[in-house]
This record gives structure tokens, C-alpha cells and sequence, in this order.
């Protein structure tokens, strides 16, 4: 039947959302409910700016979670990976919980193991097994929002890690076990 694969694949990734909401604090899956989710989203190494929506009426959707992989790719070897899309849910808690819509600004996204690899023997801050590497993380800022402002709300929501890199002006946001650093 023509159109059933993205018919079950709309399910499916509905089914991860509710996977997304039974990890939130209460208040964070009140925010959830909202019936579209949009972000807007700059890469600062390429200038790429993407706007979309990428949750609407119960469905995450396929356009606007490509345009954020692409945007989010690794540009050391122009390589795009799927991100998870509970990544975007945080982004968007994130937001609502700061009270602002707007541009968020990308420092790193997806990482191939051989980018990772290579940022490790340059800096002791990037993890051997990096979330990064799985789609599942994302360094930050916020413009108008202080960093330290951006950590507080994060740490704030209960989910995923976050870690606080001050001296290299980005806060770090992943999927993973609720945890934090910096």
C-alpha cells in the first residue's frame, strides 16, 4: 500500500514521543502538550539558519527533523546523521522554560568517530564514547540569554546531561541519563 511505510513510521516516532514524555518531570510534560513544536535553529561554523516545525497534532515530522540533521551534521566530513528527536524536545522545554523563542546557535552537533577522535587529541574535554557521536547531543548558545542563565534552565528540567563550559562560551545539552558538569 503506497504510503504506509511513512504512515508507520509517523506512529512509531509518535510512540517515541510518548517514550520522551514517561522520562519528564511533570512540569516539563505539561509543556509537551503544546500542538505544534517549532525551533530555529543557526549552525555558526557554516551560517546555515533553519526554521521548522518539527512535532505537530501527536507526530513528529520528517522535514523539519531532516532540515535540523542537516544543519547539525558533522562539517569537518559533511556528514549528516539522524538526530533523536527527544534532542529537539529538550531544545524546545529548554525554551519554554526561559521564556523565549528564537535562534539557537549551534557550536557542535553530530560527530563522526573520526571527528570526535581527532577533537580528543586536541582538547581533554571531549568524551571517548560522546553522545555526540550518536545524534543524541548538541553545544549551544542562546543569543540575549546568558550562559549561565542557559546551564540553570537546563539543569532545571530534569533530563538528559548538561555541562557548563564557561571558557569555551557553550552549554552542552544530551539524550543520556540525567546527570551535569562544569
Amino acid at each position: 500500500m503506497p504510503g504506509s511505510g511513512m504512515d508507520r513510521r509517523r506512529f512509531l516516532l509518535g510512540l517515541g514521543g510518548l517514550g520522551v514524555a514517561s522520562w519528564l518531570p511533570v512540569s516539563a510534560q505539561a509543556s509537551l502538550s503544546a500542538p505544534v513544536r517549532k525551533l530555529s535553529l543557526h549552525n555558526l561554523h557554516t551560517g546555515e539558519q533553519v526554521t521548522a516545525s518539527f512535532w505537530e497534532e501527536g507526530n513528529y515530522l520528517e522535514d523539519g527533523l531532516s532540515s535540523f540533521s542537516r544543519v547539525m551534521r558533522d562539517i569537518r566530513r559533511n556528514e549528516a546523521f539522524p538526530i533523536d528527536p527527544k534532542l529537539f524536545d529538550q531544545l524546545f522545554l529548554l525554551q519554554l522554560r526561559l521564556g523565549r523563542q528564537g535562534e539557537i546557535q549551534i557550536i557542535s552537533g553530530y560527530r563522526s568517530p573520526l571527528t570526535n577522535a581527532m577533537l580528543r587529541r586536541q582538547s581533554k574535554g571531549v568524551a571517548k564514547k560522546s553522545y555526540h557521536m550518536l545524534g543524541q547531543a548538541v553545544d549551544l548558545r542562546l543569543p540575549g540569554v546568558s550562559l549561565v542563565e542557559v546551564n540553570k534552565a537546563a539543569r532545571q528540567l530534569g533530563v538528559g546531561g548538561v555541562g557548563y563550559y564557561p571558557s569555551s562560551d557553550f552549554v552542552h545539552l544530551d539524550t543520556g541519563p540525567v546527570r551535569s558538569w562544569g
